[in-house]
């Protein structure tokens, strides 16, 4: 039997899906941020509270989202340098000190939402009091950050792995609840109160990361190299990668608002922490809808924390040109989360609040990007068109603006 020919171009198209699969990847680590247990915090009591009112922001949050960690990746491919390096060459330095401060305290806000979320979920699946269990999420967390520096493939491939849990988790939810006809209206924007308000401030900021717009453009920068042509194609399958990531990411933030909408929502079941979640959803949809939401908070919490830690050290280094060892930055980062455990704050109030802080963080982060990547001396030939530009003033007035109505509400009443 003669042997088959082998189309010259086979071996051609695999060799070109291997070189698109070793630029996927960053995206994935970026999204395990927009899932952290401040998600959990804000779109469940978002859901629960308010029925499907604010699924419009979740919604709105995911799409500026894949906008801003677009233009991260692309800053990074086309410079080859992260967006702290690039705040530090082309600002003074008072401006470069408060950009960071700001960032440290960002990266702070986060570690907090994220070890209490892993803490509360040990406590509700194995009985593990919050301090130890806090020590247990610093241990692991700590383990799959070491692979970052070493093995990066091997971090992109557990942090893809815990976010699969996390996706299961919630896909296992959604398909207990029953028929969702009213959920499309939660897709026309409105309030309920200066406290609705708070809370979408809250899953703004805990949307929109601002810490992982500074590691995005560190995790593409390598990405820069070859010729232009090279960083078009490595640019565009970064879009694949974005979409595909977030995509997912947005689906599971969806879920989340839905699935308390759904299972919580004008019920007498009690709605006020994680606990309450977690015993409300055991109530309405059954014993393994709340052990799948345990799981995918301590995915959650686990993973998003090594991806925290991560992205501080490249804020450091980018702008201070300083490292600190990763010891000591997670020791110095998870000291907030365990003085809320030791005390007696209520978690999960602190994890809204800590995604309000966040959201006052994107601003620092989103202006800069968008005013680097507008100019030609930085970009090169991949600088912004002025849509593009347009765009990304868009967003930052919007976030900016809901920001300034929160404070004026707020503080005025």
């Amino acid at each position: 039997m003669p042997t088959p020919v082998v189309p010259a171009r086979l071996p051609a198209a695999r060799a070109r899906l291997r070189g698109v699969a070793a630029l996927m990847g960053p995206a994935f680590v970026v999204a395990i941020a927009y899932v952290d247990p401040g998600n959990f915090a804000t779109n469940m009591a978002g859901g629960a509270g308010y029925g499907y009112l604010l699924l419009w922001v979740i919604v709105s949050a995911s799409l500026m989202a894949m906008f801003v960690q677009y233009l991260s990746a692309k800053l990074g491919i086309a410079t080859g340098k992260n967006l702290p390096q690039l705040c530090r060459e082309n600002y003074s330095r008072p401006v470069t000190g408060l950009l960071w401060v700001q960032a440290e305290l960002v990266t702070m806000a986060t570690d907090l939402a994220e070890f209490v979320g892993a803490a509360v979920a040990l406590n509700l699946l194995f009985g593990i009091p919050l301090l130890p269990a806090a020590g247990i999420t610093a241990v692991v967390s700590f383990g799959i950050l070491m692979l970052a520096p070493l093995r990066r493939r091997r971090f992109e491939q557990v942090i893809i792995g815990l976010l699969g849990i996390i996706l299961g988790g919630f896909l296992y939810q959604t398909l207990q609840l029953g028929p969702l006809t009213d959920a499309g209206s939660g897709l026309i924007p409105g309030f309920a109160g200066t406290d609705s308000v708070l809370l979408a401030t809250g899953m703004l900021g805990a949307t929109v990361m601002p810490h992982v717009i500074y590691l995005h453009s560190a995790l593409n920068q390598h990405q820069h190299r070859g010729d232009l042509a090279d960083r078009r194609r490595a640019l565009r399958t970064t879009r694949f990668d974005i979409a595909a990531a977030l995509g997912l990411a947005g689906l599971v933030n969806v879920s989340m608002l839905i699935v308390a909408a759904a299972a919580l929502h004008g019920t007498d079941v009690p709605a006020e922490s994680l606990e309450d979640m977690h015993g409300g959803l055991g109530t309405t949809l059954g014993g393994g809808a709340a052990l799948a939401f345990a799981l995918a908070l301590l995915a959650s919490g686990l993973a998003a924390s090594s991806v925290g830690t991560y992205s501080g050290q490249v804020v450091m280094e980018g702008f201070l040109r300083r490292r600190i060892p990763l010891t000591l930055r997670r020791l110095v980062t998870m000291a907030p989360a365990l003085l809320v455990l030791a005390s007696s704050a209520d978690p999960t109030e602190a994890l809204v609040l800590s995604q309000v802080i966040l959201s006052f963080g994107i601003p620092f982060a989103l202006v800069p990007l968008v005013l680097l990547t507008r100019r030609r001396d930085v970009m090169g030939p991949m600088v912004n068109r002025r849509s593009t530009t347009a765009v990304g003033v868009a967003v930052a007035v919007v976030v900016s603006g809901l920001n300034l109505f929160l404070l004026a509400r707020t503080v005025l009443g």
